[in-house]
């Protein structure tokens, strides 16, 4: 028996109690007579004397070779600890050891393994193995550990089953770029890796299954960002004979359940708003609700531009603003930084103006010579802005506008402390386009998948005015992330077919990609429909973070790199001949 107890649980209560602990050397302290060493595992940190006066002199010399990340079997008696830790579970008590074992040497490691490290993210990531045993990198996996049991426990008690979809599947040619894998039996072929199990868990419904759910790996070759991987992990389920309400309140209650059960917060509200509203409130169809700022449109009905004579505003398609409260008193310096922040490539805005709301009740303003207090005074009523405010507002193009201005609006929650990651601000928000027109193909896209269905309401429209028709789809947002999204499915092949041909699939594309899903069909499929959380993002907000990096074991870095196991990698030639693949690299 390598141990008898943990590194964390030894208390008063075990003192004069003979133990046998196990781990890795924290640190040591030699003061000649006296040698103390912090022995860690995952559960903590239990400090071990070596006493030359009462230890065994070969345990006592050995303890003075002990390096930082040795591996370490001792026994010993627990005594009382004269300086007393009250920052750890074990700190009333150390280990005075009469035997030690070194289980294996360490070189040093190329960072100190503590909550403040030295180490950059490069070198953590090539030794992530190492990484892993510092706190704040274990306890992210175990929060992760912790949050995948209670989706497991919610679900299996509303009769959810488990079931596992293959890996090696059929490439399609909607969505996001597949990862190929090519097949050694069948040359020339290849299987994907599979975006999501959608396809399967539609023909789970089909088999009856009727409640599917699966904590599943997923792939996409894209490019990456602190939220996203190339490899991630989905919460996916299906539910059968159930319209967009029973599926909205089922995971509304699965939300509830982890805020409760892993934050001990209750959630009363969630909001409901739909993709037109969010774009035109917040900018975004994923808004951040904890803080107000919403949009409000100076033109057509409202503006009040006479004297005409403002080229900009003359001249755009829409002129929108935003009011932030408590601001009137920012500098000239500060807005000149808001100014040169909205105007990078990234945001491409051409300039911002400014209202004071001063608290005298006087307004001024960055176009007071185009436009006199009254009008300004305008503008304030409109935006509900009060003495103390400051109202933001650019102008052009709408869609243009107002990606710009939720860029801004995000910024300015940032630098104001708004977006507390403490707090849990949910939404869904319903009725997204179906379809979506992409100018360099020039032809419709799916805007989430081609299962999708359309609002029975709007399906006329597929043949006048596609742009219009409404999805019968759904996005959980929280706190400006979308964590999980789903739509009702089409199951029937006359619906799926006819979502095809406005697809731009000709009838043989559709019957080479999808045939097995539109026979199917043809069997007795029920009405169904499903959703899908992101799993790692869920995570790093629930545990109040931006990045997922930290929630993955083994994360790839931003180029898709694993740099610990230096993936990917060349592979052998006779690899490839037996895959009858053959490189051709310009």
């Amino acid at each position: 028996m390598y141990r008898s107890h943990s590194c964390g649980e030894l208390n008063a209560t075990h003192i004069n109690k003979e133990v046998t602990l196990a781990g890795w050397v924290q640190k040591s302290r030699d003061k000649g007579f006296m040698n103390w060493v912090d022995l860690r595992d995952r559960y903590g940190i239990t400090q071990l004397l070596f006493d030359e006066s009462r230890s065994d002199k070969t345990v006592f010399e050995l303890a003075k070779t002990l390096g930082r990340e040795f591996v370490i079997q001792v026994k010993g008696t627990v005594i009382e600890r004269e300086s007393k830790n009250p920052n750890i579970p074990t700190g009333e008590i150390e280990i005075l050891v009469t035997e030690m074992t070194i289980l294996n040497a360490s070189l040093t490691p190329p960072f100190t393994i503590e909550d403040e490290t030295d180490g950059g993210e490069d070198i953590r990531m090539k030794y992530r193995y190492l990484d892993i045993r510092r706190n704040p990198v274990k306890n992210s996996l175990l929060f992760r550990h912790k949050v995948a049991m209670e989706v497991r426990k919610y679900l299996s008690d509303l009769d959810f089953c488990e079931v596992e979809t293959p890996y090696l599947i059929k490439s399609t040619p909607e969505g996001a770029r597949d990862f190929v894998v090519p097949s050694r039996m069948n040359p020339g072929q290849f299987y994907a890796l599979p975006q999501s199990p959608q396809t399967f868990k539609q023909l789970l419904m089909v088999g009856g299954m009727d409640k599917y759910f699966q904590i599943v790996k997923c792939f996409r070759d894209e490019d990456l960002r602190a939220d996203r991987q190339p490899e991630f992990t989905q919460i996916d389920c299906e539910m059968a004979f159930v319209e967009q309400e029973d599926i909205l309140n089922v995971f509304e209650g699965l939300t509830r359940h982890l805020l409760k059960e892993i934050k001990g917060i209750e959630v009363e509200k969630f909001p409901r708003i739909t993709y037109d509203y969010a774009m035109k409130t917040y900018g975004n169809d994923k808004p951040d609700i904890r803080f107000d700022m919403k949009f409000c449109p100076l033109t057509p009905d409202g503006g009040n531009f006479e004297p005409k004579g403002f080229p900009i505003f003359d001249a755009a398609e829409l002129v929108l603003g935003i009011n932030v409260e408590g601001c009137a008193n920012y500098t000239r310096k500060q807005l000149d930084e808001l100014t040169d922040w909205i105007k990078r490539p990234q945001v491409g805005a051409s300039g911002l103006i400014y209202v004071r709301y001063n608290d005298d009740g006087t307004l001024k303003s960055s176009v007071d010579k185009f436009f006199d207090e009254a009008v300004l005074k305008t503008w304030a009523e409109k935006m509900n802005a009060k003495p103390g405010d400051l109202m933001l507002i650019l102008s052009g193009p709408a869609d243009k506008t107002r990606t710009q201005l939720s860029a801004l609006r995000m910024e300015l929650a940032t630098r104001l402390g708004l977006r507390n990651p403490a707090e849990f601000a949910p939404l869904w928000v319903v009725d997204f386009p179906l379809l979506e027109f992409d100018e360099e193909s020039g032809r419709y896209h799916a805007m989430h998948h081609p299962f999708t269905s359309p609002k029975p309401e709007d399906m006329a429209l597929l043949e006048t005015n596609p742009k219009a028709v409404r999805a019968n789809a759904y996005d959980m947002v929280l706190n400006g992330n979308e964590i999980g999204g789903g739509s009702i499915r089409i199951h029937d092949k006359a619906t799926q077919a006819l979502m095809f041909k406005y697809l731009g699939f000709t009838e043989e594309d559709a019957r080479n990609q999808f045939g097995f899903l539109m026979d199917a069909f043809q069997f007795g499929a029920p009405p169904h429909g499903g959703l899908a959380f992101g799993l790692d993002r869920l995570v790093a907000i629930l545990g109040g973070q931006e990045t997922i990096r930290d929630f993955i074991a083994f994360p790839k870095n931003n180029s898709g790199r694993d740099v610990m196991i230096d993936a990917p990698a060349i592979i052998d030639e006779k690899q490839l001949e037996e895959l009858n693949i053959k490189l051709s690299l310009k």
